[in-house]
């Protein structure tokens, strides 16, 4: 190594690093003197956690006490300029390979190369690239599996994957297929203790997942996603979540798809909300503009997709938003990650749940055995709740909004499970508990509305209360099946409409003989 490269590599001291930090390093390190070459190990950190900083700390001191070079390979073209300046400043030569680089023709220079997995994939197949006194390989966001095509390359280096969550985008292709090793940082709970992550505040907001499709990627399909996020009632949901536990913050939302994310920015503007919308078919200077705004801005509320789970560091971020349902472990950390940032005035943030995610996967700051999901990733998948045992969870609320304007009026509340047995015991057709159920409802509603469109818009609010007590009957029926079901909700809702609307025009009819 050149005594120039070496002093500048040890006078520049870099960030000051955390007690975990420096362990972690150590721990490392420590396995490649152990190793030495062709071992791959995996290395577990939070989000937020700083695995940036430790790789690149790590990569320094790999350099410094073996004087073998370093190759870090990313999946996305924002994390490239990122961690290459914080290379730099830490005195790491460096080299961003992008697609201007064609060759290493100055490879004496630099000690560290920051490449995109498909650009150097590329570049190496084409033979034009080769590595010259190469030790050590990391690879961020390692779960993705875009990086295993690299991996045949490097089979006499040593290989770190660093990620958050040690479960493969693909079940099929398993992390401890191509890692022999898992080390796991610290926990989300110790971070948020020790004050270097935010404390979650989740609130939790049924929704009935039925309607939604898996792909044969394992999770939620876009079109049926946007199908049931798109719709009049969801959208409603999300106003009424975001009025009630988030207003006036600073708020990312995550949606399933394009068209429902720019639903969700029309549905806020029209609601007097400054809401943008980003994805990634805008251009970097839009991009640019719109981030901007979002930082600038406090009350900002800014509807994407999954463009900013990665790559993405906003700390003012004080809500997020999960209007979305997603079986992915890993997706769901580095959605609620983005706001985990802490901040002198920023103990706290909020996580709005509106697809019993929380419910699937636990609390985001929850134990996790990773050892255990990187062992046996497939036990772990087979043991989450499914959404029909989560949804016999849920215990309907009436919204608070709703509740102030019954009161006064009939009782709200309604037992379908006491009623139906009232009814078994008195030996009565079994539907008589929908007709009672129906009765209340409209006794509440006709309390309640000015008029039938005023009507109606409350059996849309209680649309949740009305499958929620369908549920329960067809629980009780125990043979019903799901089509039953839905075509029951719809039909105890057409009724509704149809008895209040005769109730109101009757109403309408007497005052005007009245007048007349």
């Amino acid at each position: 190594m050149d005594p120039k490269i070496r002093a500048r590599l040890e006078s520049k001291s870099g960030k000051t690093l955390y007690g975990y930090q420096k362990l972690a390093i150590d721990e490392m390190m420590q396995k490649f003197v152990d190793k030495q070459t062709n071992y791959n190990l995996l290395f577990q950190l939070p989000t937020g956690g700083g695995k940036t900083v430790i790789f690149s700390e790590l990569a320094k001191k790999f350099i410094l006490s073996t004087g073998k070079k370093v190759l870090i390979l990313t999946h996305r073209i924002e994390l490239l300029g990122q961690t290459s300046n914080l290379l730099s400043e830490i005195g790491v030569p460096n080299k961003v390979i992008n697609a201007k680089v064609k060759d290493l023709d100055d490879g004496k220079e630099h000690w560290c190369y920051v490449a995109m997995v498909e650009t150097l994939n590329n570049r190496i197949n084409d033979e034009q690239m080769e590595f010259d006194n190469l030790g050590l390989v990391i690879v961020d966001e390692a779960h993705y599996n875009s990086f295993r095509k690299l991996f045949k390359h490097f089979r006499d280096q040593i290989l770190l994957g660093v990620t958050a969550t040690p479960l493969s985008s693909n079940i099929k292709l398993p992390l401890n297929d191509n890692y022999n090793e898992l080390i796991v940082g610290e926990s989300i709970a110790s971070l948020v203790d020790a004050g270097y992550l935010s404390r979650a505040k989740t609130y939790n907001y049924d929704v009935n997942l039925r309607a939604l499709k898996v792909g044969i990627n394992g999770d939620y399909t876009v079109s049926s996603s946007e199908r049931l996020y798109g719709n009049y009632l969801m959208q409603e949901k999300l106003l009424y979540a975001y009025e009630e536990k988030a207003k006036g913050s600073k708020t990312l939302i995550f949606n399933n798809g394009i068209s429902t994310s720019k639903q969700v920015q029309a549905m806020f503007n029209e609601e007097g909300y400054e809401c943008k919308h980003l994805d990634n078919t805008h251009s970097e200077k839009e991009r640019a503009e719109i981030l901007k705004w979002f930082h600038d801005k406090p009350d900002a509320i800014l509807s994407s997709v999954s463009i900013l789970t990665t790559g993405f560091d906003e700390p003012t971020v004080s809500t997020i938003i999960l209007n979305r349902a997603t079986k992915s472990l890993t997706l769901y950390h580095q959605m609620i990650g983005r706001g985990s940032r802490a901040l002198p005035n920023k103990k706290s943030f909020n996580v709005i749940d509106l697809g019993n995610n929380a419910r699937r996967f636990g609390l985001w700051d929850s134990h996790i055995n990773w050892h255990e999901i990187f062992k046996e990733p497939q036990s772990f998948i087979d043991g989450l709740y499914s959404d029909e045992e989560i949804e016999d969870e849920f215990v309907y609320e009436i919204p608070k909004e709703l509740a102030k304007r019954f009161e006064g009026g009939p009782d709200a509340e309604f037992d379908m499970l006491k009623v139906y047995e009232n009814v078994m015991k008195k030996a009565e057709r079994t539907k008589k508990a929908v007709d009672l159920s129906m009765i209340q409802h409209k006794a509440i509603i006709q309390y309640a509305a000015t008029d039938y469109w005023d009507a109606v818009d409350i059996i849309n609010k209680l649309q949740d209360d009305i499958n929620f007590r369908v549920k329960i009957y067809a629980k009780c029926m125990a043979k019903t099946t799901d089509n039953y079901r839905t075509w029951l909700q719809d039909e105890y809702t057409r009724r509704l409409k149809t008895e209040l609307r005769h109730e109101f025009n009757s109403v309408l009819s007497e005052e005007t003989r009245a007048k007349n």
